[in-house]
């Protein structure tokens, strides 16, 4: 197994779960799946506690994504600002985004767990385009403590089959980042509908 999974936990234990996801949100490509699967496994032998293990990943987690949140706020707009023109981020692509974000995007944060590659970049994107902090935590709390759950949890239950459930996640993770974009679609092309609907009845 890449990484050496076994080997940390014995020797660092609960400590890999909360440097390993913090880590994974900032900049280490760190598998994040993997390890809570394992945890929970471990959990299922006796050798971890699963609410520790639960709570040392959610820490890791939430700081993670609190970390990236302030680095957007902080550096993120400046550094668009200056040098967006060459990557052809335009104010008026931001601003279109920004409102897009502003009706869906906390759901993405909420979601983007379970979806690689996208968990990692919803922190920064959200303080760049200024989401409130308070909006933002909401979200991006609710949502790692869901995914921390399902993970840790679905290592306990299945117990040394956990490598079979990863195998079947890698396998089908593509078709639940489709599933989330059509909900999505739908979503907005819903609530287009509704808007229509209600100006035709006023004029």
């Amino acid at each position: 197994m890449g990484f050496n999974i076994e080997s940390l936990f014995d020797q660092y234990g609960y400590e890999v779960l909360f440097l390993g996801l913090l880590l994974e949100f900032i900049a280490l490509p760190f598998p994040g799946e993997t390890t809570m699967l394992y945890a929970g496994y471990l959990s299922y032998t006796g050798v971890l506690h699963g609410w520790t293990a639960l709570i040392w990943a959610f820490t890791g987690t939430t700081i993670g994504m609190t970390v990236t949140y302030f680095i957007g706020l902080k550096a993120g707009m400046p550094f668009i600002e200056r040098f967006g023109k060459w990557v052809l981020i335009t104010p008026s692509k931001l601003e279109k985004t920004k409102k897009w974000f502003d009706r869906y995007g906390n759901v993405l944060v909420f979601i983007g767990y379970f979806i690689p590659g996208v968990r990692h970049v919803t922190g920064y994107f959200a303080g760049i385009i200024g989401s409130p902090f308070r909006t933002f935590a909401a979200y991006a709390y609710g949502g790692a403590l869901f995914w921390c759950v399902c993970f840790i949890g679905l290592g306990h239950a299945f117990g040394p089959q956990w490598e079979k459930v990863l195998h079947a996640i890698e396998h089908h993770s593509w078709k639940l980042a489709v599933a989330i974009v059509l909900l999505i679609a739908v979503i907005w092309l819903v609530r287009r509908l509704i808007v229509s609907s209600r100006r035709k009845a006023r004029s």
